[in-house]
């Protein structure tokens, strides 16, 4: 396995967790749900050596996609980058299907184990959401946005303390900014983020439920 590739994570979304010892609340939390999703929807957990990592992998050399991610890496190293991350409570990675189709890679993270947590007060149960639609033919059809309320619908359903789900992308990124905006996340400000300045959002229980009453 290549560690140098590895290292360069540290500029990637899989290097966020915070090194400190949470606070009792936020480990009480534990980490991201299981996303409640319905149908037409459902998720797989992407397993370190699983057949969703090979997937992901693929997309995330798509050049859309490496552009802002920059997590183009061997097979090898995205294997042992998920191993890190699901042995731990910071954050979650799933493959979002639309139809039995997948169509979205998500991470969700707890915000208050995150290194945003530096930039914006957090409630232990605060959830974060990354998302890429690797396949570029699937792109420009308003997907993400879709994508993007499932999945907090789903966020919102699993764990009946998350009042709010934050969104985080590069201030570059129009068409991820576009896809938040879309799907309901009101617009919080910028914060600079060690790897990147970032867009920070928000989507609220309380806004997605009257949205779902109009």
């Amino acid at each position: 396995m290549s560690s140098g590739h590895l290292r360069d994570a540290r500029g990637s979304e899989l290097d966020r967790a915070l090194s400190d010892p949470p606070d009792p609340a936020v480990a009480a939390a534990g980490p991201p749900p299981d996303p409640a999703v319905g149908p037409p929807w459902s998720i797989d957990a992407v397993r370190p050596h699983g057949p969703e990592v090979v997937l992901v992998q693929r997309w995330m050399a798509a050049p859309h996609v490496a552009e802002f991610w920059q997590q183009d890496w061997p097979l090898a190293d995205w294997s042992a980058a998920l191993a890190r991350q699901l042995a731990g409570a910071h954050s979650r990675p799933w493959l979002v299907a639309l139809d039995g189709d997948p169509v979205a890679y998500v991470e969700v993270y707890r915000a208050a184990r995150d290194v945003i947590a530096r930039e914006v007060a957090v409630d232990p149960h605060d959830l974060g959401i990354h998302i890429a639609i690797g396949d570029p033919d699937r792109t420009g059809q308003g997907l993400g946005p879709r994508v993007l309320r499932a999945v907090v619908d789903g966020l919102f359903a699993a764990d009946p303390r998350c009042a709010r789900v934050l969104g985080d992308p590069d201030v570059a990124h129009q068409v991820a900014r576009r896809a938040f905006a879309a799907a309901g996340f009101d617009p919080l400000g910028e914060v600079d983020l060690p790897h990147k300045r970032a867009s920070l959002v928000a989507s609220t229980r309380a806004d997605r439920a009257a949205a779902v009453d109009r």
